[in-house]
Order: structure tokens, then sequence, then C-alpha cells
């Protein structure tokens, strides 16, 4: 990614609730955080390009057998039906292979994504598109297709507490993985991750949550801002790769 030329954000929202926390009566707190994410990026850089994709009020279609048939059939051998049953995805992948930091909303459901986003995921997770696979490849038989560089950023919110790494529920903390697993495989290695916890509770602990998500967000876009303008290479805290 380079700061001569304007950098692009695709944004993704998933929750079902419509409106931000601390703003709209039942507001969403992943969309709160998404949303500042996004309005301090463009703060500092007001050049670059956002898309903003809502799959929480827009749900792509989930993944059909008529879907699979066209996705698996080669480009130059699909019939018009093919394509027509395709073209959403179409649109999704290149949204998505146009940006170079994706930012994405993400509450915890019975401790994974929502449906929709996980259709988005199927929907861009595409043979030929954003992954190659060649059983005739030495080794590993697949590879990412997207272009190296691009960012994942995961803003979420959990009913309770004690899901990071070492805590006593992180193992049934399936919205990290759920999303940094299958975005690695195509290329998006490199993730940060923001978190609400203690939403069930809804008290002084959530109220600590949320004030300490907002500033790690902040800390996170001045440091991805930063290392962006010294020109260095843009690297995680918590690097993983594929």
């Amino acid at each position: 990614m380079s700061l001569a030329a304007p950098l692009r954000l695709l944004h993704v929202d998933s929750s079902a609730r419509p409106g931000l926390s601390g703003r709209d009566r039942h507001g969403s707190h992943t969309r709160r955080l998404s949303r500042r994410f996004v309005d301090r990026w463009s703060a500092l850089r007001p050049d670059d390009v956002v898309t903003y994709r809502d799959v929480g009020a827009a749900p792509p279609s989930p993944v059909s057998a008529s879907w699979i048939a066209a996705a698996f059939c080669p480009p130059d051998r699909r019939d018009d039906a093919q394509h027509a049953v395709l073209a959403e995805s179409d649109q999704l992948t290149a949204e998505l292979m146009a940006a170079d930091l994706l930012v994405i909303g993400a509450p915890m459901y019975n401790f994974g994504v929502p449906a929709p986003l996980k259709a988005w995921i199927d929907n861009i997770v595409r043979v030929g598109v954003t992954f190659g696979f060649d059983r005739a490849r030495a080794g590993v038989p697949y590879w990412p297709l997207l272009a190296p560089g691009k960012r994942l950023v995961i803003l979420t919110a959990r009913g309770d507490f004690g899901y990071d790494p070492g805590g006593p529920l992180a193992a049934r903390n399936l919205v990290e993985a759920g999303l940094t697993v299958p975005l690695a495989y195509i290329g998006l290695a490199v993730s940060d991750i923001v978190a609400v916890e203690y939403d069930e509770f809804a008290d002084a602990r959530l109220n600590a949550s949320i004030a300490q998500a907002e500033e790690a967000v902040d800390r996170l876009v001045e440091r991805l801002r930063s290392d962006l303008e010294d020109g260095s290479s843009v690297v995680s805290a918590a690097e993983s790769s594929f």
C-alpha cells in the first residue's frame, strides 16, 4: 500500500441492529466501533475511498447448488444462467479485491459470526478468483490470489467476557477464527481485532469496555496511518500468516 495514491477501504457491517449504541436505542456496538474507525480514518486521510457494504441490512444470498455448479464451472463454459447466479458474488469479490483495508463489524451471535456475514464469506472465497487450486501442484495445492499488503480489521462485541486468548471462554470464541481463517486463506493474513465485552450485563463494566474499545480503535487508526506515512511495512502486533 502506497501513500502516493488514495487507499481503498471496504467497510462491512453485519449486525442485525440498525443503529449505533450510545446514540440509538438498542443500537449496535460493532456499528459504533466500525463507524468510529472509518470516520477517524477519513478525517485523517480524506482522499481515501470508502466502499460500504451492510450485510446485516441486505444479506447476500446463501450458497446454493446452482451457485456451486457455476463457481466450479470454467468461466468460458458458463451459460447466461450461471453468470447470473454468480453476479452478486462477482460484485462482492470485486469490492474486496479492490480494497487495501477491510474493516468488518462482527458481533458474536451464539459464539460465531452472524449468518449474513457467513454468507458474505461464502460468496467471496471463490476458487479461481480469490484462491487458486491445482491438484497437480507440488506441495500445498491451494494458494491465495488477493494482492499482498491488504489489511484486515475486525471490530466485534460479545455478551459475556473472557473470550480473548487465554481467557476462560476463549475456546468458545468462533468469531475471530471464523473470519481470520477463511480470509487468510485468500490472502488477508494480517489482522487487528478490537472487542467490546459485558454487553449482557449492561453495567459499569460494559461502559468501561466500550471506552477501552474506542480508545483502542483510535490508537489502531493512528498506528496504521503512521505506518503508511512512514513508508514502512504495516505490521500488526498479532500478525498471522497462511
